[in-house]
C-alpha cells in the first residue's frame, strides 16, 4: 500500500526453535500451554506430579504436531528435583527458553477450619514452587545468555478474595509481587516476566469443587456466557512467550471472560 501506512498482515506466533518447559502440563491449562506453544512451533519440556499417562498423551500431541518432546515427573515443592529436571530438559532439548510456572496445590475449606499443614502444602507448591521453577530455569537462560520468557500462571483469585480458599488466594497473591520484582531484576538479561490470571476455567481441577451443573449455571453468569478452556490460556501464554511480545515484561493479563469486571 502505498507510503507504507495501510500495512495488513496475520500475526502468527512463532516459537520455531524455541524450548518450553511447563509445570502441571499434564492437563488443564498447562496441558493447553503445552499444546499450543507446540502449534507454535516449540518443543516441550511436560512436567507432571501424579498424572504420569496424561503426561504421555500430552508429550503424544506435541509429537504428532512434528515437535520434541519430553516428560519430567517431579513435584516442583522439591528444589533438588526442580534442578534436575531443568538439567534433565536441557540435556534432552538442548535448552530452554521459556519457563511456565502453572503448577499449584489448592484445598478448599473455610478459615475457621483450615489446618496449617494445608496452608503450608499449598504455599509450598502453588507459591515456593513457582519460585523454584522460575529461579532454576532462569539460571539456566542466563547461562545461555540469549534472553528468554517466565510466565507465571495466577489467578483472579489473587485479588478477588474468594471464601474457603485463603491459602491459595495468598499464594497466588504473593507470586503476583514476585513476578514483578523478579521482572525488574532479570530486564538486564533480556529475560521477560509476565503474569497471566485465569478467571473461572474447565479443568479437571475446577472439577474437584464444582458439579457439571454448578459450571453450567456459573458460566451463564459470565459476561462472556462461558467458562474459559485450556485453549484459551494457552494462546495468550504463547503469544507471551514469543518475540512478538518483547517489549512487554512486568505484565499481568486478565484471561477471564470478563468475570471481574462485575
Amino acid at each position: 500500500q502505498s507510503g507504507g501506512h495501510h500495512l495488513r498482515g496475520v500475526l502468527l506466533i512463532d516459537l520455531t526453535g524455541k524450548v518450553a518447559l511447563i509445570t502441571g502440563a499434564s492437563r488443564g491449562i498447562g496441558r493447553g500451554c503445552a499444546e499450543q506453544m507446540a502449534l507454535c512451533g516449540a518443543d516441550v519440556a511436560i512436567n507432571y506430579r501424579s498424572h504420569g499417562d496424561e503426561a504421555d498423551e500430552v508429550a503424544d500431541v506435541v509429537r504428532s504436531l512434528g515437535r520434541r518432546a519430553s516428560t519430567f515427573g517431579a513435584d516442583v515443592s522439591d528444589r533438588a528435583a526442580v534442578d534436575a529436571m531443568v538439567e534433565g530438559a536441557t540435556k534432552e532439548l538442548g535448552r530452554v527458553d521459556i519457563v511456565v510456572a502453572n503448577a499449584y496445590y489448592s484445598r478448599r475449606q473455610p478459615f475457621l477450619d483450615l489446618d496449617v499443614d494445608d496452608v503450608r502444602r499449598t504455599l509450598d507448591v502453588t507459591l515456593i514452587g513457582a519460585f523454584h521453577v522460575a529461579q532454576a530455569g532462569a539460571r539456566q537462560m542466563v547461562q545461555q545468555g540469549e534472553g528468554g520468557s517466565i510466565l507465571f500462571i495466577s489467578s483472579v483469585l489473587s485479588f478477588l478474595p474468594m471464601p474457603t480458599s485463603m491459602p491459595y488466594n495468598a499464594a497466588k497473591a504473593g507470586m503476583n509481587q514476585m513476578a514483578m520484582t523478579i521482572a525488574v531484576e532479570m530486564a538486564e538479561h533480556r529475560i521477560r516476566v509476565n503474569v497471566i490470571q485465569p478467571g473461572w476455567t474447565d479443568t479437571p481441577g475446577e472439577r474437584q469443587f464444582s458439579s457439571e451443573e454448578q459450571l453450567r449455571e456459573g458460566a451463564k453468569r459470565l459476561p462472556w456466557k462461558r467458562l474459559g478452556t485450556p485453549e484459551d490460556l494457552g494462546k495468550a501464554a504463547a503469544f507471551l512467550a514469543s518475540d512478538d511480545a518483547d517489549y512487554i515484561t512486568g505484565a499481568t493479563l486478565k484471561v477471564d471472560g470478563g468475570m471481574t469486571l462485575r
